[in-house]
């Protein structure tokens, strides 16, 4: 056969097109910004020249990278100290993610506990609200007055003053961290377990085996590639985060890569903050190559054909309630005691004096004061408010639209055509933007379309550039749900439409999307749920015109108008759940599906 006739044969299938027009259109909007990256690491930018001697700008220099790595003290305050900090940070915050979501994911899919439903729907509640307010809700507890200025409710409570080293820095920062993420282990985990064949526990059972042993040599072999996956994005989402460590570390002076990174793309020394991109991108890639070597190496003994009807529980007996209510406890404080302090916090007119007599509404419902944060009318009264609101929903409705149709194009045309070279390119540069941190990634788009970049216009202070970023970072989710939902759908099903000649898009509509609609819907739950809590990503894109919620947060919290700021948290919060239970409710779409396929 002619190239000519293997050229026509190859795009007359749709999942071709989709690649291909995938691999152009993500190789433009995440690999040009790694080369950019690249390129500003190598250059002198015009706020470095009194310091790179003789330099003009955009010159080629080794200057940022002998700075960062080989200056002695200079360097190990730069990069060695925060790059160590970094690696504490997420291998700590790793180990109770998958600790707790692991040993909860096996209380619920492998034993008789009780609650099951209530432990499903509140263990996501970490992940739905964003970190950062976990970190607040810490502060609002914990904060002491050697450096929060007012003690925190444990302190208003008990009468004992907190510690920094619990209140601040490392701990703090690692507990909050792991906590948000401990619904990845819990979902990916306890999926596998749901799912996977119990004979061989039965046979093991049968064997005389003890409960141990089996977990041991039969369970944990099974379930290693889910754990290997929720260490993955734990990690890579532990290296790249802004918020926690800036509300918990910078006040005892305790950097991590992202906050020193936040230092130097707001000094004179951009070209530090590019290199640091470079490294946490480099140990992200090691991660996720090492994590795929490690699943490929497995495949041949990890047996996971479907639920089935002979798995018997583990009997807790008379520990079963207990565990059951030491279990809810600890969700009533990660997951519904936040919620409380905000609200707590709102309404105090003084920080730190919980006296019925210094409760007020007038954070929520005053018309302002000129003695209270320069006359600021409440939040349920403030039209910026509002339209922070409406431009967050605008911009999460169009995110989740735009990932989650480039999502089920992905894992449609990726699942054709595994195996392929192209459609693993395509499903790697799909997953690579969740690897890029959040605020390098803003900072790179700000510096690509403030000016004309081929065809595409300046887009700076355009709602499309946030539309356009929040899309790209996040499709990784909204694609392996796609990947996801392909996967346990038969070809046999299309193969019979082909045969019957339904046009390829008639098949999308009536036969695939209606199938698996729920896993697809997912896709663009996740995305919409991302968006409405992000805050690193927008930070620096974001006018007054377009501002949005969670950056309307950070500039009140930035003031000390921690009212106002846990007021905004609070309703932040609101929202995206009264989202999430009505998308659930109206299509069966869940959080759950969305993460299950990363």
């Amino acid at each position: 056969m002619s190239w000519q006739n293997r050229f026509k044969s190859f795009i007359k299938e749709p999942q071709n097109i989709i690649l291909i027009v995938l691999f152009i259109l993500m190789s433009f909007l995440t690999l040009l910004p790694l080369v950019s990256l690249i390129r500003d690491t190598l250059i002198a930018h015009p706020s470095e020249l009194m310091s790179i001697k003789g330099a003009k700008a955009g010159d080629f220099t080794l200057f940022h990278w002998y700075k960062v790595f080989f200056d002695g003290k200079n360097s190990k305050n730069l990069f060695y100290s925060p790059f160590w900090n970094t690696v504490k940070v997420s291998i700590g915050s790793c180990v109770i993610a998958i600790g707790l979501g692991g040993t909860v994911a096996w209380l619920v899919a492998r034993s008789d506990i009780r609650f099951k439903s209530i432990i499903s729907t509140i263990f996501v509640f970490p992940y739905i609200m964003p970190s950062w307010t976990l970190a607040m809700a810490w502060l609002n507890f914990f904060r002491n007055a050697y450096i929060g200025g007012k003690p925190g409710l444990f302190t208003a409570l008990t009468g004992i003053e907190t510690a920094n080293w619990f209140a601040y820095g490392q701990f703090p920062i690692i507990v909050v961290t792991g906590l948000h993420y401990a619904p990845f282990a819990y979902i990916l985990i306890g999926g596998i377990l749901q799912n996977m064949d119990a004979n061989l526990e039965e046979a093991a059972m049968l064997l005389k085996a003890s409960r141990m042993k089996i977990i041991r040599k039969v369970t944990l072999p099974i379930v290693m590639p889910a754990i290997f996956s929720a260490f993955l994005l734990t990690f890579a989402s532990s290296m790249s985060a802004f918020a926690v460590p800036a509300f918990l570390g910078t006040p005892v002076r305790y950097y991590v890569l992202t906050t020193q990174l936040y230092r130097t793309l707001n000094g004179v020394n951009q070209g530090y903050g590019y290199v640091l991109v470079v490294v946490m991108l480099a140990v992200g890639l090691f991660v996720l190559a090492f994590n795929q070597w490690f699943v490929g190496k497995r495949k041949s003994f990890t047996t996971v054909t479907g639920k089935s009807s002979q798995v018997s529980l583990v009997k807790l007996r008379g520990a079963r309630t207990p565990i059951s209510a030491g279990v809810l406890f600890m969700l009533l404080l990660i997951a519904i005691l936040p919620l409380v302090s905000f609200a707590v916090e709102s309404f105090t007119m003084v920080t730190g004096n919980y006296n019925p007599s210094n409760f007020t509404s007038i954070f929520w419902l005053g018309k302002g004061s000129t003695d209270i944060a320069n006359g600021e009318p409440g939040i349920l009264r403030n039209k910026y408010i509002y339209l922070g609101l409406w431009n967050s929903i605008k911009l999460s409705v169009c995110c989740a639209f735009v990932a989650g149709t480039a999502g089920v194009l992905c894992g449609y045309a990726v699942v054709k055509r595994r195996g392929s070279r192209l459609s693993g390119v395509v499903n790697s540069l799909a997953f690579f933007p969740y690897l890029m941190p959040a605020m390098a990634f803003g900072a790179i788009y700000l510096s690509m379309f403030t000016q004309k970049n081929g065809f595409i216009p300046p887009l700076y202070g355009t709602f499309t550039l946030l539309v356009l970023i929040g899309s790209v970072k996040y499709l990784p989710f909204a694609s392996r749900a796609g990947v996801n939902a392909m996967l346990q759908l038969s070809n046999e099903i299309e193969e019979a439409a082909v045969i019957q000649g339904v046009s390829w898009w008639k098949r999308m509509v009536k036969i695939i999307f209606p199938i698996q609609k729920t896993s697809f819907l997912s896709g663009y739950l996740l995305p919409f749920i991302s968006c409405m809590r992000e805050l690193s990503l927008f930070i620096l894109l974001v006018t007054p015109a377009n501002r949005v919620l969670t950056t309307q947060l950070f500039q009140y919290n930035e003031k000390g108008w921690n009212q106002y700021a846990n007021a905004i948290n609070l309703l932040i919060i609101v929202v995206v759940l009264f989202f999430n239970l009505v998308i659930n409710k109206l299509t069966g779409a869940s959080i759950d599906k969305g993460i299950g396929g990363s």
